[in-house]
C-alpha cells in the first residue's frame, strides 16, 4: 500500500529544492546526518547517563547500553573539541527550548528573577516571554536595545543592579550584531548573578571563530545543533564543571526521560563535520554572504535594523513601505522565497503581523550560493515589495 506519509515527505523535499530558503534558523543537513537520525538507534531506550560522569550520575537504568554509552561519550568529546573547552556538556536535550528549561531548573527555583533581552528586541520566547514557560515560572526583567538597535549595555547594568537577578541571560534569535559576552560577564559578577548564554543562532560562528566565544565567561551555555551548526534538530547544555551534577539532574530525571539516541548520533555526525576545515570556510562564507545581501538592501534604500550585520542574519524594517512582515512573507512564498515575519525594536504591530522580516544566509550558503547570488535574491525581493506597494496604491 502506498503510504501517504512518504508522499508528503517527497512533496516537502520538492518544496525545499524549489525554494530559496532564507529562514535564519533553518539549514540543510548532510546525507550522513540523515542516515544517523534515521538509524536503528531510534529503537533503543537508555534513561540515565553513560558510566560515571563528571556530574556523578551513575549509569543507565536499562541493559544493553554498551554501544550507546560509547556513542554518547564520543559525541560529548567531539563537542568539547569544537568549542575548545573543558566545560561539562550534556547532549541529551531534545531541543533548544528543552535545553533552556533544564538550564533554568539546574540553578533557579520558580519565582527567581532573570534578566534577559525583551522579545521584541530580538530575544527568544524561552528568554522570559510571558506566554512561555520561562515567563510563567520565573520573574523576568527585560533589557533593551538603544536607538540604533544595539544592545544597551548601560541599560543591562542599571537593571542588573536594581533587580539583582539570580541569572543574567545573553543571546538572541533576531539580533544581527556581535554580543559582548565579556561585558555581560562583568555585569553579572558585579550584580552577584549567574551568567547564562543561549548561543543557538551563533554557535557555528563561535565554533569557526567568527564570533567571540562565551566559554570561560558564562556559567551555563545552551545551544541548538541545527541553525548555523548545520546539524540535526536538537539541543545541548555546556556548564562549568562545578555545575555538572545540577545540569545533568535537571535534564534527567528533571525535565526529560530517555534520550533520543538516533538524534545524539546525528549530533555526533554534526560534530565530526564541524571539526573540518571545510566547515569553518563554510561559516566564513555565510558571514560574507550575509553582509553582501544586507548591504544590497541598504543601497536600495531599505531600513535595516542596526544598519547592518556582523553574523548570519539581519532584519528589514518595513515600516516605511506600509507593508506588514506577514504580507511580505506570504507574497514571497508565492515567488519561491521563504523567510519569516519578525518583530523589530519598538514594534507597534501584533506579533502575528509585525513590521519586519528576518533574513538569514546559512541555508542557501550550504546550497552553494555566493555573494552575487544573494545580491540577486535581494533584488528579486525588492521587485516583489515594490510591486506590492504599487498594487496597494492602485487599490487605495
Amino acid at each position: 500500500m502506498q503510504s501517504k506519509v512518504f508522499e508528503l515527505i517527497e512533496k516537502e523535499m520538492q518544496r525545499q529544492q524549489d525554494t530559496v530558503e532564507l529562514i535564519a534558523s533553518e539549514n540543510f543537513v548532510s546525507e550522513n546526518v540523515l542516515r544517523a537520525v534515521g538509524s536503528c538507534l531510534t529503537n533503543k531506550y537508555a534513561e540515565g547517563y553513560p558510566a560515571v560522569r563528571e556530574s556523578g550520575n551513575r549509569g543507565r537504568y536499562y541493559g544493553g547500553c554498551e554501544v550507546v554509552n560509547e556513542l554518547e561519550e564520543y559525541c560529548c568529546t567531539l563537542w568539547k573539541q569544537i568549542f575548545r573547552t573543558d566545560y561539562h556538556v550534556n547532549v541529551q536535550p531534545h531541543s533548544g527550548s528543552s535545553a533552556n528549561l533544564a538550564a533554568y531548573f539546574s540553578v533557579l527555583r520558580p519565582g527567581d528573577t532573570i534578566l534577559s533581552m525583551d522579545l521584541s528586541n530580538g530575544a527568544h520566547l524561552t528568554h522570559g516571554s510571558p506566554v512561555n514557560f520561562s515567563g510563567k515560572l520565573f520573574q523576568t526583567v527585560f533589557y533593551n536595545v538603544d536607538a540604533a538597535g544595539y544592545i544597551d549595555m548601560a541599560d543591562v547594568r542599571a537593571k542588573a543592579l536594581a533587580a539583582r537577578p539570580k541569572l543574567i541571560l545573553a543571546g538572541a534569535s533576531a539580533y544581527s550584531r556581535t554580543i559582548d559576552f565579556a561585558a555581560f560577564a562583568e555585569i553579572a559578577k558585579e550584580a552577584g548573578a549567574l551568567f547564562m548564554v543561549d548561543m543557538s543562532h551563533i554557535a557555528g560562528l563561535v565554533a569557526a571563530g567568527d564570533h567571540p566565544s562565551p566559554f570561560g565567561l558564562a556559567d551555563i551555555i545552551t545551544t541548538t545543533t541545527h541553525k548555523t551548526l548545520r546539524g540535526t534538530r536538537g539541543g545541548m547544555i555546556f556548564c562549568r564543571p562545578e555545575l555538572a551534577k545540577k545540569v545533568d539532574s535537571a535534564v534527567f530525571p528533571g525535565t526529560q526521560g530517555g534520550p533520543l539516541l538516533h538524534v545524539i548520533a546525528g549530533k555526533a555526525v554534526t560534530a565530526e563535520e564541524a571539526l573540518t576545515p571545510e566547515y569553518r570556510e563554510y561559516i566564513h562564507r555565510v558571514v560574507r554572504n550575509c553582509r553582501a545581501m544586507c548591504e544590497a538592501f541598504v543601497r536600495m534604500g531599505y531600513q535595516v535594523v542596526t544598519g547592518g550585520t556582523d553574523n548570519h542574519l539581519f532584519l528589514l524594517d518595513l515600516t516605511n513601505t506600509g507593508l506588514t512582515g506577514k504580507e511580505v512573507q506570504d507574497e514571497l512564498d508565492r515567488h519561491g522565497i521563504t523567510l519569516n515575519k519578525n518583530c523589530i525594536p519598538g514594534e507597534t504591530r501584533s506579533p502575528k503581523d509585525t513590521s519586519g522580516v528576518r533574513i538569514g544566509t546559512a541555508a542557501m550558503t550550504t546550497r552553494g550560493y555566493t555573494e552575487e547570488d544573494f545580491v540577486r535574491v535581494a533584488e528579486k525581493i525588492d521587485r516583489v515589495i515594490r510591486q506590492m506597494i504599487q498594487l496597494r496604491k492602485k487599490t487605495a
